[in-house]
């Protein structure tokens, strides 16, 4: 395996070199994301010579899931960089064709493209497939004839934040693929990071965890009345992601974002519009009229102008939100590995069984 990760690590490099343009930030940090994994092992055998290190046993649980994620993040790292060459030859790939998905909604319609949350039944948790869905309707979105793109959710919640099941395979059991999550995640902000069109959320009712987190890089939020803000990180062993770290405190104050992000206090939509998280509140009994129809206005703006004057907006912090992402991961990764988060993993799942 180390052998073959290692020969993967080669290929990429070399296939970077011969691409004509640049690949792209993306490629460029998975491979360093590849180059990190396979270190210290394959650093040793590149400077050493032959790897002689054993290959990881049956229950040896810790490095058979290093091993599997250098596979994966090589097998990600080489799909990504076939359609950077394919991308560079022409557009108009399979890649922006938008991905069929149950779970995530993608319409677009006057002037406006709409991220669906489309998993009711499970208060629209995020499931990992669905982190990959919505990465590829931005990327979608960032080229299509749209406007602003909207996120909203079906039925009663906006989105309950991440879905536990996320980490436990299917004989119930914890994952040990922290730094795939990690990997994973930092991509997911970054896609919000560089969307370079207006991002509107219409939060229809309650969100938690990174559907809370995520709305600091959105650049307008709409709240129904109904609608609440929660992210209860310190219950579930977990650290703040999404920038939030960096975006809370810089719109609401130091104070204010730590009751949210360090104590763990939910607001409601009047709360969190009065701390600066919310634009705007309507009454759940107009909220959809009323949004959607000045979400109608906004549509009809020039749409190149608002290209530009979002990244004068974000150019000047774009730098610094990659490093509040990359650190928030980093220490995200090693929070999972925490008993404090196993613990929170075992709890959440006993309550289930009981319901």
């Amino acid at each position: 395996m180390l052998r073959a990760s290692q020969q993967d690590f080669e290929n990429a490099m070399n296939q970077a070199t011969l691409t004509m343009e640049d690949p792209g930030s993306k490629v460029k940090l998975k491979l360093y994301t590849l180059y990190k994994l396979c270190k210290p092992e394959i650093w040793h055998c590149l400077k050493k010579g032959p790897c002689t290190m054993h290959k990881p046993g049956v229950f040896d649980f810790d490095n058979k899931a290093k091993q599997d994620a250098r596979k994966e993040t090589a097998m990600d790292l080489k799909s990504s960089l076939s359609s950077s060459e394919t991308s560079s030859q022409g557009k108009g790939g399979a890649d922006k064709k938008a991905q069929e998905s149950k779970d995530i909604l993608v319409t677009s319609e006057d002037g406006i493209t709409t991220i669906t949350f489309n998993r009711p039944s499970k208060k629209n948790a995020i499931s990992f497939q669905m982190y990959k869905d919505i990465m590829l309707a931005l990327k979608n979105a960032s080229t299509d004839n749209s406007v602003i793109t909207v996120f909203t959710g079906v039925g009663d919640y906006y989105s309950s934040g991440n879905d536990l099941r996320n980490f436990i395979n299917d004989a119930g059991e914890i994952q040990d693929k922290v730094t795939m999550c990690a990997v994973l995640l930092r991509e997911f902000v970054n896609t919000f990071i560089d969307f370079p069109k207006p991002l509107v959320a219409v939060v229809n009712g309650p969100a938690v965890g990174i559907a809370v987190t995520l709305l600091g890089l959105f650049d307008a939020v709409y709240a129904s009345d109904r609608a609440t803000f929660h992210t209860p990180f310190i219950h579930l062993g977990q650290n703040p992601e999404a920038c939030s770290s960096y975006t809370f405190p810089k719109m609401m104050g130091s104070a204010k974002a730590a009751e949210m992000l360090l104590f763990g206090k939910k607001l409601t939509a009047r709360e969190a519009w009065a701390q600066g998280l919310v634009t705007e509140v309507f009454p759940e009994s107009t909220f959809e009229t009323e949004v959607w129809t000045r979400l109608k206005t906004y549509a009809k703006l020039s749409p190149n102008g608002m290209r530009v004057f979002k990244e004068l907006i974000r150019n000047h912090e774009r730098q610094k939100l990659y490093t509040v992402n990359a650190e928030e991961c980093a220490v995200g990764q090693e929070r999972l590995k925490s008993e404090e988060w196993k613990d929170a993993l075992r709890n959440f799942l006993s309550r289930k069984a009981k319901l």
